[in-house]
């Protein structure tokens, strides 16, 4: 654009902030639809003065068409046109109208330079005097090649090459740009420069109800895109324009021949080990935007995830782009989560298909593991980035949301002095750089279930990859990248984690012991069956109080009068009735919402503080303990165990209807909502008696009607006030409980908070064709043993409930852990010839103890008599 072009196009925006005198607007929406108009005006001004490129063109306000405007009188029409919605081309109007190659260029046409780059302008070129058939064909001769390639010079190329029927000059072409990072970061360049966040216009539609309060900065966006443009082009740097990348590709991959594929995997492996020696060269503040503009281009690739591409161009991009400095992370992951959103899902594949690929074929063993592959860990380090990109392009809130460092006041000194010892985990340093946290994203673009890779997940020895984790030698571990391990891989990392931190603390006894000081190697309870919650919570109050690290012991519960010895169920069983004590409604320390069947809070129990912080231990306990609990609390809890308040969305599963009520105040858009809805800033909510309590979300809340104007914070109010304010002490205490057995845990960096609920609550798949396919057997048992085919055609046939006791009475729990009922590792054994005896368990060690029944009548019998009245433990 030149200089005049500079100037009409600020002078339409200043009439469009002329046209408006009202305030601007700030929030991001504003922001967009600021940037599309300019965008659109943009489009309007360079049709009129340099049309289309299609000579065909019949639109009247297209230059191809017609005579071009001068660029003062394209100002004002563009402007009317915006105003008027009116047609715009198909095809994208460029800086300069686009031609033919088959006009044959002159040495010093400029054009040239336009399509082909900065190609020396010297007969060895292009001869000029060689025409095939008659046409005005253009004959490649071995001269030097294009130097950059754009979307229209890879159209007339391919159009020539099959014309003449010799894919030469393509081989060539691509085998030239490709390999080279110069030439290839200044290929596809984009019109002009704009924001990352601008959405891509197509249409008049997308800026549809864009009012004149928000285009009144689009001078001030204008110039400062001007200015951007400027230093691009001095840099020798254009961003890159996706969409024409994507067409261009398009064209390319439709050839009826692949003659070409090759030429372009052996280039980007050239390419590939040019940025492997450039990248570690270049310094942390040198321009890398060619970088940049690079991998955007070659991910753009449809085929990069099969064939040869799959095989060795994609393996060594992956490995050159683990070099890739911070800033270029972030850089590639805000394009890729604004204009190349779309290519996310596909990016994601690849890498995807690349990695299971590696799994699958590498030959591991004990002196080579999955974390020494370089190809899988610098695959799951540019996935890194993929994530990032998803995170960003999905549904973000507000950063104010996270609360982690407020806790701290109101925690007592023993539970602060616990929290010096916790090592805090190191920050994501591109996380950091972008600005965003996995608490962030309400709704990511693609599912956090896309990113998961089950082959790698299987394949991962875990007990390799924690000592990775905690080794301070650099080494590479997955659980440094947990997006892409399934939640039941990253549970045996936590189990890792816990088991060491309890032995050390183990150790620790013993050493006190040596020493004469009183060892106490476990957490041990001993409680009474019918007095359990007291019992155990004034046990759990004087350790807390007393030394809370002992709460990092391995727990022995103990049943008094009872014989069972605690390898595991003795404590599964001592959860479940703590669990169901603890949430009967006579307690009153939680309440029920109808609808969803959740616990929550009550706001007005009189419990104190300290039984709030004493249920959080039992919490932190069951994770720590890798104990599944039967709970039903919404996900706000924990998001909020994660650090992050509760907000509007968070009512969605907790209180469906007040949700619903809400939306329905939020989308009303006509003038009459405060008679309609009646509300003012005043609600009201009841106590454990059923007396209604008044509460006003702002001073004299009664006399402020809800209005068009402040509806939305009268939401964010009610719902702070519902999941945060109302319940703040208990909330705190339950924390402050939680964290005391937690606090030093990899939880937070493995786990997101839909994964910690599975982590405490279990799987819903209650699959028993999954757990009869992953038992074992043992005592003369086997799957064709007719005891064992009687056993499970019983077991398929049971009821729901019943399955969940015969879960119950096998393993200690009703509850199926991540990763299904195949990890249970259920274990039946022969108990003996047939006789009247019941079947048994060994809770701790999920056996089944099952004599050879006579008959399928009598196994009916006895196991149903065994699920429905076993209690307690006993010696066998």
């Amino acid at each position: 654009m030149n200089s005049e072009d500079n100037s009409t196009v600020g002078e339409a925006s200043s009439k469009l902030e002329a046209s408006s005198s009202a305030k601007e607007p700030t929030n991001i929406e504003g922001e967009m639809k600021r940037a599309a108009a300019k965008k659109l005006i943009e489009r309007y001004f360079y049709q009129l003065t340099e049309g289309c490129g299609n000579p065909n063109c019949t639109n009247k306000d297209c230059a191809s068409s017609g005579e071009p405007m001068t660029p003062n009188a394209a100002a004002g029409r563009a402007l009317k046109l915006f105003s008027q919605e009116a047609k715009l081309c198909e095809t994208h109007p460029s800086k300069v109208a686009k031609i033919n190659l088959l006009d044959t260029p002159t040495a010093n046409d400029t054009r040239s330079e336009e399509i082909f780059g900065n190609v020396p302008s010297n007969d060895n070129v292009v001869s000029q005097s060689s025409k095939d058939s008659g046409k005005g064909g253009v004959k490649y001769n071995s001269a030097p090649v294009p130097t950059f390639l754009t979307e229209q010079a890879l159209y007339d190329i391919i159009d020539e090459c099959e014309t003449n029927e010799s894919y030469s000059p393509l081989i060539r072409s691509l085998g030239e740009i490709f390999s080279s990072i110069e030439n290839l970061s200044k290929s596809f360049p984009q019109e002009r420069v704009s924001s990352s966040s601008s959405p891509s216009i197509e249409s008049p539609d997308d800026v549809k109800g864009l009012n004149k309060e928000q285009l009144r900065l689009l001078e001030g966006e204008m110039d400062k895109d001007e200015d951007c443009s400027a230093e691009t082009s001095t840099s020798g740097v254009p961003h890159v324009d996706l969409p024409s990348v994507k067409r261009a590709y398009t064209a390319l991959f439709k050839l009826k021949t692949s003659i070409f594929e090759n030429a372009l995997v052996n280039a980007l492996v050239t390419l590939a080990g040019n940025l492997q020696m450039e990248l570690p060269t270049r310094k942390k503040n040198d321009n890398h935007y060619d970088i940049v503009n690079v991998l955007l281009i070659v991910f753009e690739i449809p085929a990069l995830g099969s064939g040869d591409f799959l095989e060795t161009a994609l393996p060594a991009i992956c490995r050159a782009s683990q070099w890739l400095p911070v800033e270029v992370q972030a850089t590639l992951a805000r394009t890729w989560a604004g204009p190349g959103r779309s290519s996310i899902r596909n990016i994601l594949e690849n890498l995807q298909q690349l990695i299971s690929l590696r799994v699958i074929v590498t030959p591991f063993h004990r002196d080579f593991f999955v974390q020494d592959e370089n190809v899988i860990t610098s695959a799951t380090k540019l996935m890194k980035i993929v994530y990032y990109a998803n995170l960003l392009a999905g549904v973000l809130e507000s950063s104010s949301l996270r609360n982690v460092d407020d806790m701290g006041d109101s925690l007592d000194e023993s539970f602060l002095a616990v929290k010096l010892n916790k090592s805090i985990a190191p920050e994501d340093a591109l996380a950091k750089v972008l600005g965003v946290h996995i608490l962030d994203c309400r709704k990511p673009h693609l599912p956090y279930s896309e990113f998961y890779n089950e082959p790698l997940s299987d394949m991962v020895e875990m007990d390799r990859d924690f000592a990775n984790f905690k080794s301070e030698l650099g080494k590479f571990s997955f659980m440094n990248y947990p997006f892409i391990l399934t939640p039941a891989t990253k549970t045996m990392g936590l189990y890792f984690d816990n088991r060491i931190r309890m032995y050390s603390e183990r150790r620790i006894s013993i050493l006190q012991a040596v020493t004469g000081q009183p060892s106490n190697p476990y957490l041990r309870l001993k409680v009474r069956r019918d007095n359990i919650i007291d019992d155990a919570l004034v046990e759990l109050e004087m350790i807390s109080m007393e030394n809370p690290n002992d709460l990092k012991k391995q727990l022995v519960v103990e049943f008094e009068g009872e014989q069972g010895i605690d390898e595991g169920g003795v404590s599964k069983e001592f959860f479940q009735l703590v669990i169901e004590e603890i949430f009967n409604p006579d307690y009153a320390m939680f309440t029920v919402q109808n609808e969803t069947q959740t616990v929550w809070f009550n706001p007005t129990s009189f419990e104190s503080t300290a039984q709030f912080t004493l249920i959080g231990i039992v919490l932190g306990l069951a994770i720590y303990n890798n104990i599944i609990l039967a709970v039903n609390f919404p996900m706000v809890l924990y998001r909020k165990l994660m650090g992050r308040q509760g907000s509007f969305e968070d009512l969605v599963d907790w209180n469906p209807v007040l949700y619903n009520s809400l939306k329905q105040m939020l989308e009303y858009t006509g003038a009459d909502l405060e008679e309609v809805f009646m509300q003012t800033f005043r609600i009201s909510y009841q106590d454990v008696f059923g007396t209604i309590i008044n509460y006003d979300l702002k001073d004299k809340g009664e006399k402020i009607p809800v209005t068009q104007e402040n509806k939305y914070e009268f939401v964010d109010l009610y719902a702070d006030f519902l999941l945060n304010k109302a319940v703040e002490k208990q909330f705190r205490a339950f924390y402050k409980g939680f964290q005391m057995v937690v606090d030093e845990s990899p939880l937070d960096q493995l786990f997101r908070p839909e994964e910690i609920e599975l982590l405490i609550c279990g799987s819903k798949n209650f699959d028993f064709d999954e757990l009869e396919s992953s038992t074992e057997y043992d005592g003369g048992y086997t799957n064709d043993s007719q005891v064992i085919k009687d056993f499970w055609s019983e077991v398929h046939a049971l009821s729901m409930e019943d399955k969940r006791k015969l879960l119950q009475f096998t393993t200690g729990s009703d509850r199926v852990p991540i990763g299904g009922l195949s990890r249970l590792k259920l274990v039946i054994a022969r108990n003996g010839p047939d006789s009247d005896r019941l079947p048994t368990a060994h809770t701790c060690f999920n056996v089944l103890l099952l004599p050879e029944y006579s008959s399928r009548e009598k196994l009916k019998d006895r196991l149903v008599k065994a699920i429905n009245y076993s209690k307690g433990f006993g010696m066998l």
